[in-house]
């Protein structure tokens, strides 16, 4: 019975284990006859913190005061709007008649030893379609079997520094910075200083969103 004890306390049995921190962001949309349609949000440690509804983008929390908001609101607007345009132009050079959806989950978890964990995952069509490998920096296919546009869009997402060394950067630092933060402190979040962090991360998801898209659509699905 004392060996028992002496292995649970040790294992830590009895006891609650403490939850990492986290931050996360889900990007889906989808795409049917060149017509985008948006979903989306991200959470700080549990709470919602903003929201994607079409091209209407709305900050939960009070992470930015209004005109800075404003701004960034229009930044994503725009975003939006040209990535619709560029849709539509690869449905006209490559009609699709299917709807295509695609998922980014992105994020961190800051554990209560020090140690961190991020992740950026793509899905296509509910399928694992890529992933990011933050310590080195290389995006891995996911896709079961052989899929020519898997390996074109891995390789294209591996030529340019805003997907791999500043992506990287982005999920290991910035991102645990902003839990590191929320762990430091008490009471509610406020988070002013780290506003345009957080939205510089949903920015630099959905700019790869548009990359991963935009190269499916317009290869028609092979290279």
């Amino acid at each position: 019975l004392l060996l028992l004890l002496l292995l649970c306390g040790a294992l830590g049995c009895g006891a609650e284990q403490a939850a990492p921190l986290t931050f996360t962001m889900l990007q889906l949309t989808r795409v049917y006859r060149g017509n985008s349609m948006f979903r989306g949000n991200a959470s700080l440690n549990g709470q919602l913190s903003h929201l994607l509804d079409e091209h209407n983008i709305t900050q939960v929390l009070p992470l930015e005061p209004p005109d800075a908001w404003a701004r960034r609101q229009n930044d994503v607007s725009t975003y939006l709007k040209n990535f619709r345009q560029l849709v539509q132009l690869f449905n006209k050079e490559r009609p699709t008649n299917f709807t295509q959806h695609l998922c980014c989950h992105l994020g961190c978890r800051l554990f209560p030893n020090g140690t961190a964990q991020s992740f950026y995952e793509v899905t296509l069509n509910r399928t694992a379609f890529l992933s990011f490998h933050v310590p080195n920096a290389t995006w891995e296919r996911r896709w079961p079997g052989e899929l020519p546009v898997a390996a074109f869009a891995q390789a294209q997402l591996m030529k340019y520094p805003i997907t791999t060394q500043d992506l990287q950067y982005f999920l290991n630092t910035t991102c645990v910075s902003i839990l590191q933060a929320q762990s430091a402190r008490t009471g509610k979040v406020s988070g002013r200083s780290r506003a345009p962090l957080v939205l510089g991360l949903i920015l630099g998801s959905l700019a790869l969103l548009g990359m991963a898209l935009g190269i499916f659509l317009c290869t028609g699905g092979s290279c």
